[in-house]
């Protein structure tokens, strides 16, 4: 007897630039004891890892699959920013030998989870106050700051749910100040373009910290992860660093809400902004997203939370997927 029921689950990929996660799901609930994680240096592709997925789950005959890539999809072409893969619809169909096949930018499968998130997995960080309640249906916006940085408008429409991809974290950083400033021109000397990626990212991180490093005229590099362990010991460049993060971004969300009018929330997701959480309301999280002159009032319509589910791109795929069963009726 096959250990699950065929031609009934999804598979379902979360495909990072470092981490590979594959799981199946019924309908929209993710299968928590199937996840399984691969390592994307040991593999030369995605359809290697399915098919090792696909053997270690019992050679299960899915119903449909759909993958989540951290990198642009055009035309239903996925190609990842920070590993040399490239998967489309046909090759995901023949490594699952599935009838239907879908691939999502990873933002916009973080919007397809929205609704399927448990309430215990999304902590407030800023309080709406709205002028009048938002309608069950608002925007909304996920903003994701981990390995990279990027942003999806959800859009809950009367014939479903439209996630549009984009690739925001490429665009201009802002400027408010001249310390920040000073930071534009460093990064811009290194990379040749200040991205908001260049700073609202684990890296990002390691470069606001070189460059304070660089004005006190003692340059030295940590790992994000060593910068935060710093912070949680006080160290002033450390906090420094962070106080710089948090208020950058919190200037980049609330441009990316004014954009979007996202009256039904603003969702952080990634490792970054789960690291950042415990720091946003002392280095001036809310302040900065705020401090846009006189829709500063206006801006209080916008709550803001951060979404600490690690499965949440893989329930987003589940969604999608269910979602667009529901409308075939097959």
């Amino acid at each position: 007897m096959p250990k699950h029921p065929p031609n009934t689950l999804s598979l379902v990929a979360d495909i990072g630039g470092t981490n590979t996660r594959v799981a199946l799901a019924d309908g929209p609930q993710v299968l928590t004891g199937t996840v399984r994680k691969y390592a994307n240096a040991e593999y030369p592709g995605l359809e290697t890892v399915i098919r090792a997925y696909i053997a270690e789950e019992d050679d299960v005959d899915c119903r449909a699959a759909c993958v989540a890539v951290a990198g642009p999809v055009r035309d239903g072409v996925g190609t990842l920013t920070n590993v040399d893969w490239r998967i489309d619809r046909e090759t995901l169909q023949r490594a699952t030998r599935a009838e239907e096949a879908a691939i999502l930018n990873d933002l916009q499968a973080q919007g397809h989870a929205l609704g399927h998130i448990a309430p215990e997995n999304i902590r407030e960080v800023l309080e709406a106050h709205p002028t009048t309640p938002p309608s069950p249906n608002a925007a909304q916006i996920v903003i994701g700051v981990g390995t990279g940085f990027n942003m999806a408008p959800v859009y809950n429409l009367p014939e479903g749910r439209l996630v549009p991809p984009s690739e925001c974290g490429h665009a201009n950083l802002p400027i408010r100040t001249e310390a920040e400033l000073r930071l534009c021109k460093y990064v811009e000397t290194a990379h040749g373009f200040p991205a908001v990626e260049d700073v609202l990212s684990g890296r990002g991180l390691e470069r606001v910290y070189r460059f304070l490093g660089h004005e006190a005229g003692e340059e030295h590099e940590l790992s994000s992860q060593a910068i935060m362990a710093a912070l949680e010991t006080g160290d002033a460049r450390a906090e420094e660093a962070a106080r710089f993060f948090v208020r950058i971004l919190g200037t980049v969300a609330g441009n990316l809400s004014l954009i979007q009018l996202p009256f039904g929330g603003v969702f952080l997701i990634g490792g970054m902004a789960r690291a950042m959480t415990p720091h946003l309301a002392r280095f001036g999280f809310g302040e900065a997203f705020r401090d846009k002159g006189r829709f500063a009032g206006f801006m209080q319509n916008f709550g803001v939370s951060v979404i600490e589910d690690d499965f949440a791109a893989l329930t987003g795929c589940a969604g999608y997927l269910a979602e667009r069963h529901g409308k075939s009726g097959t």
